[in-house]
């Protein structure tokens, strides 16, 4: 079976790698064209679009990507030898796009830095290799390219070799495979060549195949099987399917299912209706368990006797992807192998300068920013370090509330206190709490604009129920501003951690039975959503004052517009400083339609036909 090696190709604008990509891929065609019919079938396997790769058609599209100004992400090129099979991500090499680098570089097994022989080493250059090293790629072959247009000075080539030599040894990191090579003549691509009697090494193609692969070592490691699905053709038929990670799988194996830590064994393992008898890292299977233990999407089957960390706070790198900065104590969706969890990222401990790797003061991250941060997550998950698996050390975060991926990380390890710190059981719960006082809990969200009048209405609720004999308390914006959000200011960054302060008060208020009547402007759906997912269903309920910007701007009870209008006060909500509306809020209360006492009534009565409903 011919190995598949995935390599990213990355270094300066202008420095020669997409005539360097299309030699690649016209001299593997020409050398091998008794290779393209099992390669039509390969391309299919590994998601080419149409069977079979037009060599000519992706030199001359790659060309008129870069004549045209397009900008790609990160381009896929695939292409096969006598000995190996090849995916090549080609990351663009402008500064702006670390990003692109880095999801280029997470799946490689080499990179192939390319530098122009006539400029030596540049800032993207340092770049580059540091990245890649980042990430975790082991090999790095270096392509020092337009020896024509020196006229293959070996002289020329030794002072870049030194420069390049410099750039290892600060990565501390042995000197990498330094290949000197045309791409305009393809001499030392996929053949000698005559230009260069003086250079003795491999040819870049021999370089790669060379390459030692990742998932022949993987297969050592212990057995770590993320599941993607549970597979229950018939009823008498209970499977768990996913890609090996790490490790060998055989019948009678000892496994645990985490984070739950059932131990079982393997019953049988197949892929479709074909039994095997053994399976390693690489290979997707089925297999099905001894027991009727849970096992489902989102699980580990690990070696019984070799088990990984299981934990909720964890140090990571991060890599900062969206144009939006990231928001510490925002609610991101972590991603990692099959696992899906809420996790929170505290505020940098540092950033890292990509081009000196000095260590800077931060408080956010901007895109293509790379930090040292801790995150925590709602739920326990399997890991292990980074540097010692990729899959289940590597993981994504997504806004929920765009669904677009903003960063991607590499967990460090577990902190300590993740391990020091237990939930401690309370045996009067929060449900005896709100009994004793004849209610039910819940917390009433009123967000708006400022001036909308939500103060207003919130103090109006809190009376009648009063009234009404509940057991009831008041938060308010300005109120916590002066006590538990006093070090705190205006930015975005500030007020996600003031709403999230704000409802771990709430909750905490809701757990002693209170009915919780919390008024913020709250500008932030992702916050919002944030304060009803610590609360059990139908307790939070969100009330939307609804009050146009030009009318709240009308009242301006408080002279705060006139303030920001006049550049007086910064990071207005409405002003400059977004206000994002709740899209199917539980309450809409048109201010301009009606009156305080009558948005109160109304909420009076939808909290207690919620508790006559419940």
């Amino acid at each position: 079976m011919i190995d598949l090696l995935r390599f990213v190709t990355c270094g300066s604008v202008d420095d020669g790698k997409s005539t360097l990509i299309g030699r690649l891929l016209h001299d593997c065609a020409a050398l091998f064209e008794d290779q393209l019919a099992t390669l039509a079938a390969d391309s299919k396997a590994v998601g080419t679009q149409g069977g079979a790769i037009d060599f000519a058609l992706l030199v001359d599209g790659l060309a008129a990507e870069r004549e045209q100004g397009i900008t790609i992400d990160v381009a896929y090129r695939y292409f096969s030898t006598s000995r190996r099979r090849f995916i090549v991500a080609d990351a663009p090499g402008h500064v702006e796009y670390t990003r692109n680098m880095v999801t280029g570089a997470s799946t490689a097994d080499a990179a192939v830095l390319i530098v122009d022989v006539r400029h030596g080493v540049a800032e993207q250059t340092r770049r580059h290799a540091w990245i890649a090293h980042l990430l975790g790629v082991r090999q790095m072959i270096v392509a020092v390219t337009k020896m024509d247009l020196v006229g293959h000075d070996a002289a020329r080539f030794a002072e870049v070799e030194r420069e390049i030599a410099d750039v290892f040894a600060g990565l501390g990191r042995a000197s990498g495979l330094v290949v000197p090579v045309s791409g305009l003549t393809g001499d030392q691509v996929a053949r000698r060549g005559a230009g260069m009697p003086w250079y003795a090494g491999p040819t870049l193609i021999e370089a790669l195949e060379a390459v030692p692969v990742d998932s022949a070592a993987a297969a050592e490691r212990p057995l770590r099987l993320p599941v993607q699905m549970a597979v229950r053709p018939t009823p008498d038929f209970r499977g768990a399917a996913g890609m090996i990670a790490s490790g060998r799988i055989a019948p009678g194996d000892e496994v645990v299912v985490l984070p739950w830590g059932a131990a079982t064994r393997i019953a049988e393992m197949r892929i479709g209706d074909r039994l095997l008898n053994g399976v390693e890292a690489g290979q997707s299977v089925t297999v099905t368990l001894a027991d009727a233990v849970a096992c489902g999407r989102g699980d580990t089957i690990v070696a019984a006797d070799a088990l990984p960390e299981v934990a909720d706070r964890f140090e990571a790198t991060l890599v900062w992807l969206d144009a939006a900065p990231l928001l510490p104590g925002r609610a991101y969706r972590l991603q990692l192998a099959s696992q899906s969890v809420t996790a929170w990222v505290q505020p940098p401990k540092y950033e890292i300068s990509v081009t000196s790797r000095e260590r800077l003061a931060a408080k956010t991250l901007g895109m293509n920013a790379i930090g040292v941060v801790e995150i925590a997550t709602d739920t326990p998950i399997v890991f292990e370090p980074y540097a010692d698996s990729r899959v289940m050390g590597g993981f994504i975060l997504i806004d929920p509330a765009t669904e677009a991926t903003v960063a991607c990380g590499m967990l460090h390890f577990a902190l300590r206190r993740t391990h020091n710190l237990q939930w401690q059981a309370i045996d009067v719960t929060r449900e005896a709490h709100a009994q004793a006082k004849g209610q039910r809990a819940a917390v009433i969200w009123l967000t708006g604009l400022s001036g909308s009048g939500k103060s207003t209405i919130a103090n109006l609720v809190e009376r009648k129920l009063h009234a009404l004999g509940r057991h009831t308390f008041l938060l308010d914006g300005d109120n916590i501003r002066h006590g538990l959000s006093r070090d705190l200011g205006f930015t975005d960054a500030d007020r996600v951690e003031n709403i999230r302060r704000v409802g771990e008060v709430a909750r905490l208020m809701a757990d002693a039975g209170l009915i919780v009547i919390a008024s913020f402007i709250s500008p932030f759906r992702a916050e919002r959503a944030m304060v009803r997912a610590m609360l059990p269903q139908g307790e939070f309920i969100e009330v939307f004052v609804d009050t146009p910007l030009a009318e709240a701007e009308r009242r301006d009870p408080k002279g705060l517009y006139a303030k920001a209008r006049a550049g007086e006060l910064a990071n207005f909500t409405g002003i400059d400083s977004p206000y994002e509306a709740p899209e199917m809020p539980d309450v809409r209360i048109d201010t301009t339609a009606m009156s305080a006492e009558k948005a109160a009534e109304m909420v009076v009565a939808l909290i207690l036909d919620s508790f006559r409903d419940g």
